[in-house]
């Protein structure tokens, strides 16, 4: 059994990077947490509906996966640029030392959204081993519509070394991104259904197998 820390900028990243690879992770018997960065409320210009919205979506996808706690860091969405980086180091490296996590997925750290960016920056201030010695492994995840969006450069590309395969778990990690009502966009659309089906047959295909989720190992300690 071990420790799993997924960690997301916003909720949804969660799923859309590695929804079957948590379920994975659960059904084995391994203890998952689930960190969230950002949150909206209406003192940032957040309607009230939304925003209560909001919080059921994060208590029922949580419910769905089973995690052992799920910690809200509340910083203001699309706004991570405002907040001092040590702040977010502070922050995250609380939960990190409270959890004690072998294994840690991450936001790609070339993804559009600048919260991604941001967030990646700070957890890797977070995974020093002689600080931090439990950590044994680190995997950066892909999030549909903020991924594949960076600009076309080489240092942007995402490119995988680790599939796992979750042909198992797809249909569940459709059901719960389905919770996110707003966040599901229209056919052919990034975000769409059919899109995330699409990239999961996609990386499937790379180990031969019918779904599976793609991530770039950053550091495995043996």
């Amino acid at each position: 059994m071990k420790k799993i820390l997924f960690v997301a900028p916003h909720p949804d990243d969660e799923t859309l990077g590695c929804g079957g690879t948590i379920l994975k992770h659960k059904s084995i018997g391994d203890k998952i947490y689930w960190l969230i960065i950002t949150n909206i409320d209406s003192a940032n210009g957040w309607n009230e509906k939304i925003v209560i919205t909001r919080q059921k979506e994060i208590k029922e996808v949580s419910e769905a996966y089973g995690f052992e706690q799920t910690y809200k860091l509340d910083f203001p969405t699309t706004k991570l640029d405002t907040i001092p980086m040590s702040e977010h180091i502070d922050s995250i490296s609380k939960i990190i030392m409270k959890i004690k996590p072998e294994i840690i997925y991450l936001p790609n750290r070339s993804d559009v959204h600048t919260d991604h960016q941001i967030s990646f920056k700070a957890i890797c201030s977070c995974i020093k081993n002689f600080r931090y010695p439990f950590i044994k492994k680190i995997l950066m995840y892909e999030s549909m519509s903020e991924t594949e969006f960076s600009s076309a450069l080489p240092e942007n590309a995402f490119i995988p070394n680790v599939f796992i395969d979750i042909s198992a778990y797809f249909e569940k990690k459709l059901e719960i991104m389905k919770i996110y009502k707003s966040e599901i966009m229209e056919e052919y659309l990034p975000r769409s259904l059919i899109s995330i089906e699409a990239l999961a047959r996609f990386r499937g295909s790379r180990i031969s197998v019918k779904y599976a989720e793609a991530f770039v190992l950053i550091e495995e300690i043996l």
